[in-house]
C-alpha cells in the first residue's frame, strides 16, 4: 500500500529563525497525524536547525537539491553525505525551476536520483509539462520522457523508494490548478509509464504527488483521486496553519 506524502517546498524563503518558528507551530498543528507522511523542504542554510526543530515529531526534512558527489572541488554545492550527516531524509530533485533556470537535464537529474538512493535519501523526482506542451497535446510525452530519463537504470527495488511529483509548470505559482479530473488523468498516465518500466506491482507502490498550486481549499478534492498520493506544496507550505490543513486533507 503506497503512502500519502504531503511535502512543502519553501524554495528560497525563511531564515533559520523563521524556519524554527514555523516548524514549532506546525509540530503542534499536526501532532495527531499518523497516516500521512509530512515533509518540509527547507533552504540549505536552515536545514540543520530545521532537523533539530522537528526532532521526535512526525515531520521529516528535505533538501531542495544536492550535487551527486560525496565531496570534492564543486564550489557552492552540497553533497548527499553532508545532508545525511545532519539528519535530512528527503531531497527534491528535478524541480521545474532547476530545469528552467539552471538547465538541469534528465541525465543529470538521473545521476542525482541514483546518488541520493545510494546514501539512503528519499528522492522526490519532479516532472511536468509547460503550458505550450499541454496546448500542443504533448503532456504525456513530456512526462514519459522525464520519468524514463529520471529513473533510468534503477532496479524495481530502487524505484519503489522514489517519490514522483507531477508538477504542471503552468500551474506553479500562477494560481491556476488542474482540475482533480485532469490531474488524475495525468497521474494515471505516469503510473502506466512506471508499470512499463518496473512492472505493475512496483508501480502501485510508488507515491505520485500532485504539485500545481495545492491549497487548503482544493487539497481534499485532489487527494480523493485514486492515483494522487499526496502533494508537493509551494506557497501554501510557508504558513503552518495552511500547510496543516493540507496535511489533514490527506487523512
Amino acid at each position: 500500500m503506497r503512502k500519502t506524502i504531503i511535502a512543502g517546498n519553501w524554495k528560497m524563503n525563511k531564515t533559520n529563525a523563521d524556519a524554527v518558528a514555523m516548524l514549532t507551530e506546525l509540530k503542534a498543528a499536526v501532532a495527531g497525524v499518523e497516516n500521512v507522511g509530512i515533509v518540509i523542504g527547507a533552504p540549505f542554510t536552515a536545514l540543520s536547525d530545521a532537523v533539530k526543530a522537528v526532532e521526535g515529531s512526525n515531520i521529516k526534512i528535505a533538501a531542495q537539491n544536492m550535487y551527486p558527489k560525496a565531496s570534492g572541488a564543486y564550489t557552492g554545492e552540497v553533497s548527499p553525505e553532508m545532508l545525511k550527516a545532519i539528519g535530512v531524509e528527503y531531497v527534491i530533485l528535478g524541480h521545474s525551476e532547476r530545469r528552467e533556470y539552471f538547465h538541469e537535464t534528465d541525465a543529470f537529474i538521473n545521476e542525482k536520483v541514483k546518488c541520493a538512493l545510494s546514501y539512503g535519501l528519499t528522492p522526490i523526482l519532479c516532472v511536468g509539462e509547460k503550458l505550450e506542451d499541454r496546448e500542443a497535446g504533448r503532456t504525456d510525452l513530456v512526462n514519459e520522457t522525464q520519468v524514463k530519463g529520471g529513473l533510468a537504470g534503477l532496479t524495481k527495488e530502487e524505484a519503489v523508494k522514489v517519490v514522483v511529483a507531477y508538477e504542471p509548470v503552468w500551474a506553479i505559482g500562477t494560481g491556476k490548478t488542474a482540475t482533480p479530473e485532469i490531474a488524475e488523468e495525468t497521474h494515471k498516465a505516469i503510473r502506466k509509464v512506471l508499470a512499463e518500466m518496473f512492472g505493475a506491482e512496483a508501480a502501485e507502490e510508488i507515491t505520485i504527488q500532485y504539485g500545481g498550486s495545492v491549497k487548503a481549499d482544493n487539497a481534499k478534492d485532489l487527494l480523493a483521486q485514486a492515483d494522487i498520493d499526496g502533494g508537493l506544496v509551494g506557497g501554501a507550505s510557508l504558513e503552518a496553519e495552511s500547510f496543516a490543513k493540507i496535511v489533514k486533507a490527506g487523512m
